[in-house]
């Protein structure tokens, strides 16, 4: 009977194991892929050109993305600066105020944000938020990277409040008590202990959230205008993700048009990684 047991957990043991090496393989191969297809085009316009360069037109030969790195940079850093405190905020209601109702009620309606298509929220930003911004700021256009941060900020709360929820709930009762027995009151005890020791799943929270704001492209393309100027928050922006579905469609194969495309995921990718890299860092940091 044992050693039909070993051997039935040997098995599950090689297959998990096999799951787990092909989705290495599967990151590996994207990586190997973008690197392939993205490098030949940097190579030929220069790496400095490529990144530092702030004219995009594909028509002259000018291909400078910097105005796409830096409109996804304001976009994703401003989208977490409003998201963060509203996600963190409500994740402390949840796990400490909330009553089993009133709970599960906004749960539900977190759940149904974290649902809900993208280009559901590009429809809705179009529709109701950019001529919104239009009237309240006189411009000739609502369709701005304020349109874009507003947009992202209501996209990443759910992965923010659903995950900072679960690391508050995780927190030792032990640690709450104690603070409550040195005289802290609930609202003290709650925001220097608790929030602290689930500083962790927070920065998860924040990963994910800034994952998410940095891969959208369906929703942002509806609302920010979709032009490639320099970044400014009442004035019609392009990302990285954008500039790649927008053009995409009409590069011709094998053109350095399609070649440079495949160069900015590939810049989009390491620069996530990147991101990922230095608050995974951070996190395990804060934990020693």
């Amino acid at each position: 009977m044992k050693k039909k047991l070993n051997l039935w957990e040997k098995i599950f043991h090689g297959v998990f194991f096999a799951f787990g090496m092909l989705s290495v393989a599967f990151v590996l191969g994207i990586s190997v892929y973008l690197i392939i297809s993205g490098m030949p085009a940097i190579t030929k316009i220069g790496f400095a050109n490529f990144l530092f360069g702030t004219t995009w037109n594909p028509g002259a030969g000018l291909f400078g993305i910097l105005p796409f790195i830096l409109t996804s940079v304001y976009g994703t850093i401003g989208a977490v600066i409003l998201g963060l405190p509203l996600g963190i905020l409500t994740a402390v209601f949840l796990s400490k105020y909330a009553g089993k109702k009133s709970g599960r009620l906004i749960r539900s309606a977190v759940e149904l944000l974290a649902g809900i298509p993208s280009v559901v929220y590009g429809l809705v930003g179009m529709i109701v938020l950019v001529p919104a911004i239009q009237y309240i700021f006189s411009l000739s256009s609502g369709a701005t990277l304020l349109a874009a941060i507003l947009v992202l900020t209501v996209m990443i709360l759910p992965y923010i409040i659903n995950v900072s929820t679960t690391a508050l709930d995780a927190v030792p009762k032990e640690y709450e008590q104690g603070s409550l027995a040195l005289g802290a009151t609930e609202t003290e005890t709650y925001f220097k202990v608790s929030i602290h020791a689930a500083r962790s799943g927070i920065a998860t929270a924040v990963i994910q959230g800034i994952g998410r704001a940095l891969g959208e492209a369906m929703a942002i393309i509806m609302v920010a205008g979709n032009v490639a100027n320099m970044p400014s928050l009442f004035g019609s922006v392009r990302f990285l993700t954008t500039a790649i579905v927008s053009e995409m469609s009409y590069a011709s194969y094998g053109s350095l048009h399609r070649e440079v495309l495949f160069s900015i995921g590939l810049v989009l990718f390491i620069f996530i990684i990147l991101v990922n890299v230095v608050l995974n860092l951070i996190a395990r940091r804060e934990e020693k």
